[in-house]
C-alpha cells in the first residue's frame, strides 16, 4: 500500500511549544520525516501553541500544577485536527495520555545528564554556605540540598538566555540546564561542567523527544514508524514504568535512568523528600524486555521503604 504522503498544499502540521529548544525538536522531526520520505521542507507546517507553563512564568511549578503545564494545551489542538503531530520533551509528559491520542515514537536520546553552569565556580562543592543556587526542578532542589545543606535553593525559571542573565545579575551563583537541550540548541559551551548520573541522577525520560499522535490516525502512524528510535523506546519503557508506578509529577521528586548493554537493561532510580532531608535509590539490571516490569517493581521497592507521606512538603 502506498502511503499518502503530504504535499506543501496539504502539508503535516506539526505541533510545539515556541521556545528555541522546543522548535528545535521540531524542526529535527521535521528533518527526520523529510528525509525518510525524501519531502520537502514544505510538506511541512510547524504550528507554535504557547502552554499554560509558558504563560505563567513567575510562579514555581508546582504551584500551578503538574507535568500537563506544558502539553495540554499541545495535545487539545492535536484532538481538535488543528495539528497531525505533537512534538514533546518527554521529561514533560504525563504517564497517562488522553484518550483518543497515542505516543510511541521516540528519536534517538540527545545526553541524559544535567549540566552545572556558573560564572563563578567549577561545581557545587566549591560553593559558600548560604550561596544561592537557581532551580525551578524539585528533583534538583532535593538533590542538593541533600548533598549541600548549607546551600539556599531560590526558584530560577526560564529558558536558556533567561537562565544566564538571572546569573549575570546576581540572583542565584548557578543553576542546571539539561545537557541535551544545550546540544540541541549548539550551546554545550553554556555548561562550565557535565554532572556525571552518580552525582546527579537526570529526570526520567531527559533527553529524549515524543512525538504524540491521534490513536486512529494510520497514516501518521505509518510514518512515524520510519523514525522511531527502538532503543530510546525500550529505554523510556522502564524509567516511565517507574515514573508511572510512582504516581510522579512536578511535585514529586524522582529521577531515573536506564542504559542499555548488549541484551541487558540497567535501571537506576532515585525518589527524594521534597526537603533534601532523604534519598533512597535502587540500581538494578534485567533482560532488555523485562524492563517495564522492572521498572515497575523498582518503584514498588522504594515506595514500601519511603513509607507514608515521604513526598509531603515539610515547611
Amino acid at each position: 500500500m502506498t502511503l499518502d504522503l503530504p504535499t506543501p498544499s496539504h502539508p503535516l502540521k506539526i505541533g510545539t511549544r515556541g521556545s528555541p529548544l522546543a522548535l528545535a525538536q521540531a524542526y529535527e522531526t521535521r528533518e527526520r520525516l523529510g528525509s525518510a520520505f525524501d519531502l520537502p521542507e514544505e510538506a511541512f507546517e510547524i504550528v507554535v501553541i504557547k502552554t499554560t507553563g509558558d504563560r505563567i512564568t513567575d510562579r514555581p511549578l508546582k504551584e500551578i500544577g503538574g507535568k500537563g503545564l506544558f502539553t495540554r494545551e499541545i495535545e487539545q489542538a492535536l484532538l481538535s485536527g488543528e495539528i497531525d503531530i505533537a512534538v514533546h520533551s518527554m521529561k514533560d509528559m504525563p504517564v497517562l495520555q488522553p484518550e483518543g491520542l497515542s505516543l510511541d515514537t521516540y528519536l534517538p536520546r540527545e545526553d541524559p545528564r544535567d549540566a552545572f553552569v556558573s560564572p563563578a565556580v567549577a561545581s557545587l562543592a566549591d560553593l559558600p554556605a548560604g550561596a544561592k543556587v537557581g532551580t525551578s526542578s524539585l528533583r534538583r532542589r532535593a538533590q542538593v540540598l541533600v548533598a549541600y545543606p548549607h546551600l539556599e535553593v531560590v526558584e530560577f525559571r526560564g529558558n536558556v538566555q533567561t537562565r544566564l542573565k538571572k546569573l549575570d545579575d546576581d540572583v542565584a551563583a548557578c543553576t542546571f540546564l539539561a545537557m541535551a537541550g544545550l546540544n540541541r540548541l549548539a550551546r554545550p559551551d553554556v555548561a562550565t561542567s557535565v554532572i556525571a548520573p552518580e552525582v546527579m541522577l537526570p529526570a526520567v525520560a531527559q533527553g529524549a523527544i515524543g512525538i504524540e499522535r491521534r490513536a486512529d490516525d494510520t497514516r501518521t502512524a505509518d510514518m512515524l514508524a520510519a523514525i522511531h528510535h527502538k532503543e530510546t523506546g525500550q529505554r523510556l519503557a522502564s524509567e516511565r514504568a517507574f515514573l508511572a508506578a510512582l504516581d510522579g509529577s512536578c511535585e514529586t521528586p524522582i529521577a531515573g535512568l536506564a542504559d542499555l548493554d548488549g541484551g541487558t537493561l540497567r535501571l537506576r532510580g532515585e525518589i527524594l523528600r521534597p526537603d533534601g532531608s532523604e534519598c533512597l535509590n535502587d540500581d538494578q539490571t534485567a533482560p532488555i524486555e523485562d524492563g517495564a516490569e522492572l521498572g515497575r517493581d523498582m518503584a514498588g521497592k522504594l515506595l514500601a521503604q519511603a513509607g507514608d507521606g515521604f513526598f509531603d512538603w515539610r515547611e
